[in-house]
């Protein structure tokens, strides 16, 4: 698998991550099978996959805890991404950026993973009340100490209209350059898909003109792009999608015409429309690397496939063309 560079640390990724995420959070509890997402993760790995992104908040735990157990047996294979600054409640998400609540985070996460240092540590998210410096320079020391390899700042995602996107990604662009006073900042992770591009316009931008990598999430749009779901199929409670209006019924149906553009370039190709899609990701940059999540082999090996891929103008130029997405993430 071609290899890409994770920002100031230089550090070098394959071109396809997998986020980890769904093998225990955000889609459907009930569907959880750790074994089958351990084989998940081998197969990833097998095929060129390096990078691996998980995060304390998932499960919460359980899911640093599932890498753990892959880094046991093959650390020289991964490059490991984890995050930290939110806490889960019974009824809420809170962000915590106090200096000594990262440095007992990055501690609990090193024992869940069964590892001496972190390769990428994220903050998830910026607390309001701690001015980002302090944030940042307590990650920082967690370098100094031989720790962590790098930081990245995990952006919220530009959800909603493109005016609301770009008012998100132009804060997280004002945060970053006060965080890059006080420590190299190696990596941006933030929405790019297909049907969220709001990141092109400032975001992105901005990370390739200072050689900061940036890790595309959602690149699949929650699944909506591999063309698997099916319009009024429902989904489970715990399940992230049964409360997002794109995943109603009716904007499942109004936004086919995207899925379509994609099957049609990739029945072109011999790929999947998932492939297509992923290659289009790949194509916003060299320092662009998506992390598909997923808990299965066969799409953990379908993902991978996709770095070899290349799409030429006229498919980025027939993409472009695409109706524009119906329904608001608000």
């Amino acid at each position: 698998m071609e290899r890409r560079t994770i920002g100031a640390a230089a550090l070098e990724v394959g071109a396809v991550g997998l986020g980890c995420m769904p093998m225990s959070w955000a889609y459907s509890a009930s569907r959880q099978d750790g074994e089958g997402s351990l084989r998940a993760v081998h197969t990833a790995l097998d095929s060129g996959t390096s990078l691996l992104d998980t995060a304390d908040m998932y499960g919460p735990f359980t899911n640093e805890l599932l890498v753990g157990r892959v880094l046991r047996e093959r650390r020289r294979d991964v490059f490991v991404s984890t995050k930290c600054g939110l806490l889960v409640g019974e009824q809420h998400i809170v962000a915590n950026g106090r200096p000594g609540y990262i440095k007992r985070a990055c501690d609990a996460s090193l024992r869940r993973l069964q590892t001496d240092v972190i390769d990428l540590y994220q903050l998830h998210r910026i607390d309001a009340e701690v001015p980002i410096e302090e944030t940042w320079g307590a990650m920082a020391e967690l370098v100094a100490a031989g720790k962590v390899r790098s930081l990245g700042l995990c952006a919220v995602g530009a959800r909603g209209n493109r005016r609301t996107g770009s008012h998100m990604h132009d804060e997280t662009i004002r945060q970053l350059v006060r965080a890059q006073q006080v420590f190299p900042v190696s990596c941006v992770q933030a929405e790019l898909s297909v049907w969220s591009t709001e990141a092109l316009e400032a975001l992105l931008p901005w990370c390739a003109a200072r050689g900061v990598g940036f890790m595309a999430a959602m690149p699949l749009g929650n699944g909506f792009l591999t063309g698997t779901l099916t319009p009024g199929q429902g989904f489970e409670p715990d399940d992230l999608r049964a409360r997002h209006p794109r995943f109603t019924a009716e904007m499942m149906a109004s936004n086919q015409p995207i899925v379509a553009g994609l099957r049609r370039i990739a029945e072109r190709l011999g790929a999947t429309p998932a492939q297509v899609a992923l290659a289009w990701v790949l194509g916003q940059g060299p320092g662009v690397v998506p992390v598909p999540g997923t808990k299965t082999e066969r799409w953990a090996a379908e993902n991978a496939g996709a770095a070899g891929l290349r799409l030429a103008a006229a498919d980025f130029a027939e993409i472009a063309a695409l109706p524009a997405v119906r329904g608001s993430w608000d």
